[in-house]
C-alpha cells in the first residue's frame, strides 16, 4: 500500500495523543463523507474540514494535501474490510477461502455502506495514487485467499480463477449497487458462491489462476480494416470543404486528442488548452463542437464503445457453435483493445473520474456484453446454469482484467489472455474439463499456418 501519511507534530502526552488520533479519525471520516457526497473532484480540503469540523491548519498537521488524505482514508477503510476478510477466511476450510472473502465483503458493504461506497466506487475516480491504493488493497485481500489456497493439498478442489480480478469485479458490482442505494446486497452471496464453485478443479490441475498470458491466437479476420484514429488535419488556407465537414474534422480530432491527453495525464489533470494544442485547433473550434472536456470525453468514450461492441458482435455471429462464437468474439475484442490503447485507457481506467453519466455508461456497457453469454443457457449444461447476476460477474471480471492491463502498460497485451476470457465465459455453462479441451483445440488450430478462423470453418 502507499505510505501512511504521518502526523507532523511531535508526540506529547497520552491525552494529546488521543486528541490527535481523534482529529485524524475525524478527517478520514470527513474525506469519506465529502467524497461520497460530491465525488473525488468535490472532496477538496475545504469540504473535508467542513465535514470533520476542524481547522485548515489542523488538516495540514496530518496531511500534505487532499490526495494524501484521500489515500489515507482508502487505507483506513480497506483495513476495516481486511480484518473481516481475514476473520472469515480463518473460519472456513481452504477451498472456501474465496467465497468466504466475498461473503465478508458483501457483509461489510451491507453494514457500512458509506465506507464501502468510498472504497469500491470513489477510489476509481481518484487519479493514479488512489487507483494504486485501490489495486494494492485488492491485492492484499487476494493474498489472504491465496495463502489459504496454498495450505490445501494438491487434490483439493479450488476455484481455478484469477483471485485478484474476481475480487476487483466484486468491488465493481457492489459499487454499482451502492451507487443506486440498493440495500439487499446479501441476495448476491448465493449467486456469487455458486458461480465461483463452478470453476472448481483439483489444485494440481489449475491453469488459469495465475493470469499468465499465452501466445496470442492468430489475427482475427473479423477486425475492421482500420483502427480508430483521428482524421488528418486540414491543410493551410481556406479548406475546400463545407462548414459541416470542417466542424466534423475538428470534432474528431478533438475527441482523439482528448483520449491521448487523458491517457498521458489522467482525466482530472487534462485541460482544454492541452487538448486543443494536440488537436491542432483553437479554443473557439473546441467550444463550437463541445461544451467542455467532459462532453469531449463522453463523445470519444461512446465512439470507442460502439466500435468495440460492433467488432465483438460481428465476430460473434461468424461462429458456428456457441463456444466458437465466444472464442471469435473475445479474440476480436481483445485484439481490438490492443489496437486502440488510448481508448482502452479512457474506457477502462478513467471513465469513473468523469461523473455519473460516464459511470452509468460503463455499467451499461458491462450489462450489454452479457448478451454474448445468453446463448449458453441453451447449451447442454454441466450443472446448474449460472444466474443472471453471475453473467454480470463474468463480464465484470473480464473488464477488471482489461483495466489491470491498461494500468500496467500504455500498450496493453490483452490478446494473450483470450483463453482466460473464454474460460471465464464457458466454464459455468459447460464445465471446466470441456472448456479446457475446447480452448486447447482452438489454440492449436489457430496457430497452424494459414489458419485464422474457428475450427468449424477451417
Amino acid at each position: 500500500m502507499p505510505r501512511r501519511p504521518a502526523a507532523k507534530q511531535p508526540i506529547n502526552t497520552p491525552l494529546q495523543n488521543r486528541r490527535k488520533a481523534t482529529q485524524r479519525e475525524r478527517l478520514l471520516k470527513g474525506m469519506v463523507a465529502a467524497a461520497n457526497h460530491d465525488g473525488y473532484a468535490g472532496a477538496n480540503v475545504s469540504a473535508v474540514i467542513g465535514e470533520a469540523g476542524v481547522s485548515r491548519p489542523t488538516f495540514y498537521d496530518y496531511f500534505d494535501d487532499r490526495d494524501d488524505c484521500f489515500v489515507a482514508a482508502v487505507i483506513d477503510v480497506h483495513e476495516q474490510l481486511l480484518d473481516r476478510v481475514r476473520e472469515a477466511v480463518a473460519t472456513e476450510p481452504p477451498e472456501h477461502a474465496l467465497t468466504g472473502a466475498i461473503a465478508a465483503t458483501l457483509a461489510f458493504a451491507g453494514s457500512q455502506p458509506a465506507e464501502a461506497r468510498f472504497l469500491m466506487k470513489e477510489t476509481l475516480a481518484g487519479g493514479p495514487r488512489a487507483l494504486d491504493a485501490r489495486d494494492q488493497a485488492i491485492a492484499e485481500t487476494a493474498k489472504v485467499v491465496e495463502d489459504a489456497f496454498a495450505r490445501a493439498p494438491g487434490s483439493t478442489v479450488l476455484p481455478d480463477v484469477p483471485v485478484a480480478a474476481v475480487l476487483g469485479a466484486v468491488h465493481r458490482l457492489l459499487a454499482s449497487r451502492l451507487r443506486r442505494n440498493e440495500r439487499s446486497l446479501g441476495v448476491l452471496e448465493q449467486d456469487l458462491r455458486d458461480w465461483i464453485e463452478s470453476y472448481g478443479q483439483s489444485a494440481g490441475k489449475h491453469r488459469w489462476r495465475e493470469l499468465m498470458p499465452l501466445p496470442a491466437p492468430g489475427r482475427s479476420p473479423y477486425l475492421p480494416p482500420t483502427t480508430l484514429r483521428a482524421p488528418p488535419p486540414l491543410g493551410p488556407g481556406r479548406p475546400r470543404l463545407s462548414e459541416e465537414e470542417v466542424a466534423e474534422n475538428h470534432r474528431q480530432r478533438i475527441m482523439f486528442a482528448t483520449s491521448q491527453v487523458v491517457q498521458e495525464h489522467g482525466y482530472t489533470a487534462a485541460t482544454v488548452s492541452e487538448i486543443t494544442r494536440l488537436a491542432g485547433v483553437d479554443g473557439r473550434a473546441f467550444y463550437r463542437v463541445f461544451a467542455d472536456k467532459q462532453e469531449a470525453f463522453s463523445a470519444i468514450h461512446e465512439l470507442g464503445f460502439q466500435y468495440l461492441m460492433a467488432t465483438t458482435a460481428g465476430a460473434f455471429f461468424a461462429g458456428k457453435s456457441w463456444p466458437e462464437r465466444i472464442w471469435e468474439a473475445f479474440r476480436a475484442a481483445a485484439q481490438s483493445i490492443d489496437d486502440s490503447p488510448t481508448f482502452t485507457h479512457v474506457a477502462f481506467v478513467e471513465a469513473y473520474a468523469v461523473g455519473p453519466r460516464a459511470i452509468q455508461r460503463v455499467e451499461d456497457s458491462r450489462v450489454a456484453f452479457t448478451i454474448f453469454l445468453q446463448e449458453g443457457y441453451r447449451w447442454p449444461p454441466a450443472g446448474a446454469p449460472p444466474s443472471r447476476p453471475a453473467l454480470e460477474a463474468i463480464i465484470t471480471t473480464i473488464f477488471e482484467i482489461v483495466y489491470l492491463q491498461a494500468r500496467a502498460s500504455a500498450t496493453p497485451k490483452t490478446a494473450g489472455l483470450v483463453a482466460q476470457f473464454v474460460q471465464l465465459c464457458l466454464t459455468p455453462f459447460i464445465g471446466a474439463t470441456a472448456a479446457g479441451e475446447f480452448i486447447d483445440g482452438q489454440l492449436a488450430d489457430t496457430r497452424k499456418p494459414g489458419k485464422s478462423t474457428s475450427r468449424a470453418r477451417s
